[in-house]
């Protein structure tokens, strides 16, 4: 069933339901005034009959009969009685106790006054004091013309009813339309968006309810798409070109290898060449593989305790191998006194690949100035500060230092692929910490990585 349909639905149950406990209640109350005021005619014939036959002059008799038939009406099935009663000496007659609804009696003598209903008959009783005794006086009658009333009323509460079942699921029917109309034009926009009109938008509107909300949610998500196969597409380019270039160099080394015969020192040269971009090759794809790796769910992630220090010592130990004219200076001053800060839940590959990528690169880009790195932690999270004194990154490309192959545009003569930090950052995210990187133009970078420690990771879980 459509969204409209079970609007419109919902909305007439709901009127249905209202209208019928409205209708209801105009019913009952109508019945009970009705009852009421029958009983009150009632009670007042009672009375004006008890007056006139219990009077001594028979002219009232007459007079009362008289004005009766022309003002007051007989009602139908009206009868009259009056009885005698001494409650010592000339108790009721049982026989004429049995002729009227049990309890009756004994209610007017009680209160002096009772009413009652059997079936469609009204009893109306009253104990009336005369000088010549006590009397009971009932009059009773069928109300034949409330009832046509609440006869009349009821096929009249039906027939509303109905009728507004209609007006109201047509109401219901054109209000659902043109709530979700709205909706509808959202569905027809965003169908008409592939992959080849990403920069299509949906129309937001000038108010602020819940559907202009919900097409700023997908222009937002748009957005994303789009720079994700802008990303998506930048990132087979350029891997494509990287890989391409060493490609053809050890091709066009291999074709002059076989182009004629030539002494063993040549070959042993274009051995070298081809050997230096194999190595190359090999760099590429391995990072390649690593960063592939990233995109990955990381439920498969072997994860065990690791003490950062230990690790940060190590990558310095192999920087020194491959580098030994780095400036790695390790600030360790600001360690907590307990050992379990410096702890955190991770997978020890990973993070050595993402501090050695952000190291090499503060080397590399500082020309193997003074690189400091500083350990800092708190109750939940553990702190790495590693500043350079390098090139710097221009502020308009910061943005977009995480995007792979992406390189400063004050980096093009220094050697590299562009997917070092890009690496790092990703890996960073998987063990849910954070990478945040500042930086000015020849005066170097700071690079601040926050991971949540052993404690607060195993919270988290």
């Amino acid at each position: 069933m459509k969204l409209r349909n079970k609007l419109t639905l919902v909305f007439v149950l709901l009127t249905a339901m209202l209208q019928l406990l409205a209708f209801f209640l105009i019913f009952h109350f109508a019945r009970q005034y009705t009852e009421k005021e029958f009983y009150l005619r009632l009670h007042q014939r009672a009375t004006i009959a008890a007056q006139t036959f219990l009077e001594e002059d028979e002219m009232n008799i007459d007079i009362y009969e008289e004005i009766r038939n022309i003002h007051l009406q007989t009602l139908p099935g009206e009868k009259e009685v009056i009885y005698p009663f001494d409650m010592q000496d000339n108790p009721l007659d049982p026989k004429i106790k049995s002729k009227l609804p049990e309890g009756f009696i004994e209610k007017i003598i009680r209160n002096e006054y009772a009413e009652t209903k059997v079936g469609d008959t009204y009893y109306t009783g009253l104990f009336y004091h005369d000088n010549e005794g006590d009397f009971i006086v009932v009059l009773s009658a069928r109300d034949l013309y409330g009832v046509g009333k609440l006869v009349n009323l009821r096929k009249i509460l039906v027939i509303c009813f109905f009728v507004s079942l209609i007006i109201t699921w047509l109401l219901g029917r054109y209000l659902a339309l043109h709530a979700l109309s709205p909706i509808s034009k959202i569905v027809h926009q965003v169908n008409a968006i592939s992959a080849t009109n990403l920069h299509l938008r949906l129309d937001e509107g000038k108010s602020n309810d819940e559907i202009s909300e919900l097409a700023v949610t997908f222009n937002n998500m748009l957005d994303r798409l789009e720079t994700s196969f802008e990303l998506q597409s930048n990132f087979v380019n350029n891997a494509s070109h990287e890989l391409r270039n060493p490609l053809t160099a050890i091709l066009g080394q291999i074709e002059v290898a076989l182009n004629k015969e030539r002494p063993a020192a040549s070959y042993i040269s274009l051995l070298k060449g081809i050997e230096s971009e194999a190595l190359r090759l090999d760099t590429l794809v391995n990072g390649l593989l690593r960063l592939a790796q990233t995109d990955y769910d990381n439920k498969g992630l072997l994860v065990t305790p690791i003490r950062v220090d230990e690790v940060l010592v190590e990558i310095k130990k192999g920087i020194n191998t491959a580098n030994p004219e780095n400036q790695i200076h390790l600030d360790f001053k600001d360690l907590p006194e307990n050992e379990c800060g410096l702890i955190v839940m991770g997978n020890r590959q990973l993070l050595e690949v993402a501090f050695h990528n952000i190291l090499d690169n503060a080397c590399k880009f500082s020309d193997n100035q003074e690189v400091k790195v500083r350990l800092l932690a708190n109750a939940d999270h553990l702190h790495i500060l590693i500043s350079d004194k390098g090139i710097g990154i221009p502020p308009n490309e910061l943005k977009s230092i995480y995007e792979p192959f992406f390189r400063g545009s004050n980096a093009r003569g220094i050697e590299g692929f562009g997917f070092g930090l890009p690496l790092a950052y990703r890996i960073v995210k998987m063990h849910h910490g954070q990478l945040r990187v500042t930086s000015q133009v020849g005066k170097g970078t700071i690079v601040k990585i926050i991971i949540p420690n052993q404690e607060k990771a195993t919270k988290k879980s």
